[in-house]
């Protein structure tokens, strides 16, 4: 069976024949998790529960490849008619920033978390991570719609979904930011546009 783990006293037992000790279910010790999977097993340690955790998976549905974001632009266009087309380039834009965010993963190539102090709570279409996309359309959308609509719904809208990504063990927190910090500047650029027209 192959080891989990090295340690240099594990030398020293084999040189003298000795077998080492392991715990009681008889299984050698697994590393214990290091910088950002140790971050991310405490966050989703603390954030994790019932509640929690339906209300990430219900986020992560509703965020998948900028569904639910792009359908919220659609719905602002045929409510607004005045600004229909602003919406449209709206919403088509949270599509756009969607698909950057697939582009850097695929140039990137960071696997995401596989530790066992972490757990996977929902299927992801991609076992890419870095960055999330997740938190990349849903900035993008928090910026421009709060455009059209006159209110900052950033504060409302980012920090859950990014948090949902931590409670659903799918993403490392530099994952989260780096998605929102692309969203933002995606949603920032045309943002500016919109408002020049």
């Amino acid at each position: 069976m192959a080891r989990l783990w090295t340690d240099p006293s594990m030398l020293e037992l084999e040189s003298s024949g000795a077998k080492p000790q392991t715990p009681a279910g008889g299984q050698a010790p697994l590393d214990p998790p290091k910088n950002e999977v140790a971050v991310l097993a405490k966050a989703q340690g603390v954030l994790k529960s019932d509640v929690t955790v339906k209300a990430a998976r219900g986020l992560s549905h509703f965020g998948e490849h900028s569904a639910g974001w792009f359908a919220l632009g659609l719905v602002g266009a045929a409510v607004d008619k005045k600004r229909r087309k602003d919406w449209l380039v709206a919403a088509a834009g949270v599509v756009g920033a969607h698909a950057a965010s697939i582009a850097v993963k695929r140039v990137v190539r960071r696997p995401r978390p596989d530790h066992p102090s972490v757990e996977v709570l929902v299927s992801t279409p991609s076992k890419l991570s870095f960055p999330s996309s997740h938190a990349t359309s849903t900035t993008a959308a928090a910026v421009l719609y709060s455009g059209l609509t006159g209110r900052n719904l950033v504060p409302a809208l980012v920090p859950p979904m990014l948090a949902s990504r931590l409670v659903l063990g799918v993403h490392y927190p530099t994952d989260v930011l780096a998605g929102a910090a692309l969203g933002g500047v995606v949603g920032g650029l045309i943002r500016r546009k919109l408002k020049r027209r």
